[in-house]
């Protein structure tokens, strides 16, 4: 009898493989005495170094390649068969690798696979040989090339001629699905399992019905050991499966009760929480017990609450804790703005000064006020976490930064890696200008990422200087950048500066469309900045090819560049189609703004008219 393998990567390509069960089922008399075989034969035979051996394949290949080579290694002989099976079916994508395993004359897909016959024992035998395997089963009902499983097929799995689990050693469960499938998730809780992962894709409906909520308490029973949970069931409380679980390390779920928020904090072992405040405020009694040491293994912690930041602050309030990692989001609330400062404030009084690494702030408003703004005063109280790597402010206001408080924040986080500050609308009025930003840039050599208002106009009136700036600083790790909306002119002038003192930038972005979308400078403004984009880009290809020249010592010596000038070598002058996208390449001559002149640039159909 012949076992079909159906194989299947990350592309959704199918790789299928027949061969004979006799070819991988000889018997152990079959095998040579370990006397009379050759000593490499002995050395492989050592379990330990072929299973790091196999490893190594399942680690390092691409997907279609590693399940080929671990294919081909189970069809080599016994030795192999089982350690190459073991990791070949160690990570599920679905249950349809599996089911496609079973003789053809059981399946067939119509869009979607189905059972054309009933499910015999010699098919169930079959199924046998791979479940035990299975660590991992990852169901996604969406973004899958892969066929649903018709209902039929759910039916069957739930009465095999075994106890279940169908997967009696998986130790990890993604369980995204839709309704009509979501209560089958029982047929794969296991002893063993340690991440649990579990949401419901219907669209418009991710609240948790009786049923739901009832299978929901039942798997924390199932499946005692669980350590790692997410949940994304809106409106679906998982409190008490929470509260049966006592060796978590994360959690990411939705709203919870304040005795789940209890229970989490005296876990030892917790080391990561994301979950949603309940509706009304930490009670009194709650706080006092907040009080004590609570999450005392903490590196991550993000609190969202609804309608108000009182509710984040009355959490806080007693609270002492040492995360890397705080986040806090306030989605559509009334008066979130004008609270930020007081929480800012004190979350430098819940948080120890010399852990915390990473500050995310998401508030946003019900009703957006164009006109309110946050003072840069802000801030000053994260000033005293001194080993702070990442800020993150996204807010439905301006903040109002300018070159004292931006070189105040460089001065107390040398070890900044991303600056972000995203309001829903940049005002001109900041005052930022290039040297505060090459300031902030020279105090932070870890910096990856920025996004801050930069007032461009001192850089964008004059001409190109021979002389480099800042006596030729450079900063090597700044790969991208945000700079809200400013108004230029001169789109060379722009980049050569940034391209001399961040070189290695590899994206730069201003006026971005789903943010002024109704600005009537938009398209005029965004189309310069994407040219700077492209320039910065172009003379980063330059210095390349200089330093390679350099290196072998004469223009010719490398074949890389030459040939053509259209291959190699040289960059093409960026130029302007008649709707004023900027493009490159054409072969015509270099605009006036391209050649350093002092004229505007400006697209083709506005050089009739003057700029504002």
């Amino acid at each position: 009898m012949e076992v079909e393998y159906s194989l299947n990567s990350d592309d959704s390509q199918c790789e299928t493989c027949s061969h004979q069960e006799a070819h991988i089922g000889q018997e152990e008399n079959d095998v040579p005495p370990s006397s009379s075989l050759p000593a490499s034969t002995r050395l492989i035979g050592i379990f330990e170094l072929r299973w790091k051996i196999f490893q190594l394949v399942h680690g390092t290949f691409t997907e279609v390649s590693k399940n080929k080579t671990l294919l081909t290694l189970a069809l080599t002989c016994k030795l192999f068969t089982g350690p190459a099976l073991d990791l070949l079916w160690q990570d599920l994508r679905g249950l349809a690798p599996l089911i496609r395993c079973l003789p053809q004359s059981l399946w067939k897909v119509t869009g979607k696979l189905e059972f054309q016959r009933t499910m015999t024992f010699d098919d169930w035998s079959i199924f046998c040989k791979y479940n035990h395997r299975v660590r991992s089963l990852n169901l996604i009902a969406y973004g899958i090339v892969q066929p649903q499983l018709d209902i039929e097929i759910w039916r069957t799995l739930s009465c095999p001629p075994f106890s279940l689990p169908l997967l009696p050693n998986l130790i990890s469960l993604t369980w995204r699905v839709y309704n009509e499938t979501f209560l089958y998730v029982y047929l794969f809780v296991t002893p063993k399992l340690m991440t649990l992962d579990m949401s419901r894709m219907d669209p418009g409906i991710s609240t948790l019905g009786l049923s739901e909520q009832s299978m929901l308490s039942c798997i924390s029973m199932l499946c005692p050991s669980v350590s790692h949970f997410r949940s994304l069931f809106c409106g679906g409380d998982t409190s008490t499966a929470l509260q049966s679980w006592s060796h978590l390390k994360s959690v990411k779920t939705e709203q919870i009760s304040e005795a789940a928020i209890l229970h989490l904090s005296n876990l030892p072992s917790l080391r990561v929480l994301y979950f949603k405040l309940p509706s009304i405020p930490i009670s009194a009694n709650t706080q006092k017990l907040l009080q004590r040491s609570v999450f005392c293994a903490i590196e991550e912690l993000g609190v969202e609450c609804e309608e108000s930041l009182a509710l984040l602050d009355a959490f806080f309030e007693k609270l002492c804790v040492a995360p890397k990692v705080i986040s806090c989001v306030v989605p559509d609330g009334v008066g979130s703005i004008l609270a930020l400062p007081a929480l800012i404030s004190r979350l430098s009084n819940t948080c120890a000064h010399s852990s915390l690494e990473q500050v995310r702030l998401n508030i946003s408003e019900l009703e957006m006020d164009p006109d309110a703004s946050i003072g840069a005063a802000a801030f000053q109280p994260l000033f005293a976490f001194r080993n702070l790597r990442r800020l993150d402010v996204e807010t439905d206001c301006n903040v109002r930064l300018n070159d004292a408080v931006l070189l105040q924040m460089a001065k107390a986080w040398p070890l900044l890696e991303r600056l972000i500050f995203h309001p829903y609308y940049w005002h001109v009025g900041d005052d930022v200008t290039p040297h505060a930003f090459v300031s902030l840039l020279q105090h932070c050599p870890c910096l990856v990422s920025v996004s801050v208002f930069v007032d461009w106009s001192t850089i964008d009136r004059r001409d190109i200087s021979p002389v480099i700036p800042y006596q030729g600083f450079a900063h090597k790790a700044l790969s991208e950048v945000s700079f809200g909306t400013p108004r230029i002119r001169h789109p060379t002038r722009i980049a050569a500066f940034i391209s001399a003192i961040a070189p290695n930038v590899k994206s730069i972005a201003a006026w971005h469309f789903d943010f002024y979308d109704e600005d009537p400078d938009l398209e005029k403004y965004s189309v310069r900045w994407k040219l700077v984009d492209h320039l910065v880009k172009s003379f980063s290809m330059v210095r390349e090819q200089e330093r390679r020249t350099k290196l072998n010592g004469d223009a010719g010596g490398d074949e890389e560049f030459r040939g053509s000038y259209d291959h190699y070598g040289v960059v093409q002058p960026a130029q302007e189609t008649e709707n004023g996208e900027a493009t490159v390449g054409g072969g015509g001559e270099s605009s006036e703004e391209d050649s350093g002149s002092g004229d505007e640039y400006v697209p083709f159909e506005e050089q009739a008219t003057e700029e504002e």
